[in-house]
């Protein structure tokens, strides 16, 4: 009876925790001021299997590893939130293998899918996936599905429905420099592309968000918005971002850390509540420029610093960022972008306690 009572608590201190996490993240977007500033990260395959202890291959194809890396980063860092949280993902071949991709995954490299758009008259014979059947979507949703018990019975919970942008699949499936040059060559070819792999995305998220009912939350990760101008964003993303973003859901993340200069304008239209940038944006210009009503998660250099600086760079940095924000309102602290890898946990540490020391 003892040990079933030592259980008991120990898993409704969990839930409990877990549950505050998403309330807090809840009211940090809406405008409370914590103290301190709430810390989080981005965490996925190029990072979390190797800080584990496994191949990126067996993270990817043994649900039991994927689970207990999951679990053991929120355990080991329970002040620090990991989102999304729970990512089913095969890195960047998730959505693209759905087209038809080739993907190649090495057994301990981050993973690639290979072009399926040689020229523009390719498009019209491509055909919407099924999200259901078509590609690594229905591996990503079993894997979920699978754990959803364990990873609830945990205290935790799945909140976010998670995808590559619009631009960054077709960039996958056509190239990166020709999607881009066709945008000035061929721009009708591009928006039927872009109608394509939008339509898709939006039946991907509805999926998500009906077999989880918990989901609360949309994640969108698109570098190649960075790569444009204002001019070619409106044309080309904006109108996708908006239909992506037009969904019931508390939080709306854009993750984007190439430059900001042509989207940032557009966050509030789009619905965008929290965004991830790059570590070269300066907040207090991204919190000006979207009259404060998006939260930034970041921004101090993820390789030089949080990867291959030392614990006295990391925390300079920290103490540097938080010493220049105007409004400690809407922040996480985190790097410019996603965890990159060999972040030491000696490190996340470090980050994480020099926040509670100057926040």
């Amino acid at each position: 009876m003892q040990s079933v009572a030592i259980f008991l608590f120990l898993y409704e201190k969990s839930a409990k925790v877990t549950g505050q996490q998403w309330d807090k993240l809840l009211k940090i977007i809406q405008g409370k001021e914590f103290s301190p500033i709430p810390t989080g990260f981005i965490v996925d395959s190029p990072w979390l299997p190797n800080w584990y202890g496994a191949d990126i291959l067996d993270y990817f194809t043994n649900d039991e590893i994927w689970l207990k890396a999951n679990l053991q980063v929120a355990e080991t860092f329970p002040d620090v939130m990991f989102l999304p949280g729970f990512w089913s993902e095969f890195g960047m071949c998730s959505e693209p293998s759905a087209f038809g991709s080739r993907c190649t995954l090495p057994r301990n490299v981050f993973p690639s899918s290979h072009r399926v758009i040689r020229h523009a008259g390719d498009i019209p014979k491509l055909t919407r996936p099924n999200p259901e059947t078509d590609g690594f979507g229905p591996f990503i949703l079993n894997r979920l599905r699978l754990n959803r018990r364990k990873i609830e019975d945990s205290g935790h919970r799945i909140c976010f429905s998670v995808s590559r942008g619009p631009l960054n699949i077709a960039s996958f499936l056509w190239g990166l420099t020709e999607f881009m040059t066709a945008m000035i060559t061929n721009p009708e070819e591009v928006h039927q592309l872009l109608e394509l792999v939008n339509a898709y995305l939006i039946e991907w998220h509805d999926l998500q968000a009906d077999a989880f009912p918990t989901i609360d939350g949309i994640l969108v990760l698109d570098d190649i918005i960075g790569f444009i101008g204002e001019e070619e964003f409106r044309e080309f993303g904006l109108p996708y971002f908006k239909k992506l973003f037009d969904r019931d859901a508390s939080v709306k993340f854009l993750h984007n850390d190439a430059t900001y200069k042509s989207s940032i304008g557009f966050m509030n239209e789009m619905g965008v509540n929290l965004f991830n940038m790059g570590f070269e944006s300066d907040l207090n210009e991204l919190k000006a420029l979207t009259q404060n009503r998006v939260t930034m998660l970041g921004n101090i250099p993820p390789r030089d610093v949080l990867a291959n600086g030392n614990v006295e760079e990391i925390e300079r940095q920290v103490k540097t960022l938080i010493n220049g924000l105007n409004d400690k309102r809407r922040v996480i602290l985190s790097c410019g972008g996603g965890m990159p890898p060999d972040v030491t946990t000696e490190k996340i540490r470090a980050f994480a306690e020099t926040v509670g020391k100057y926040s």
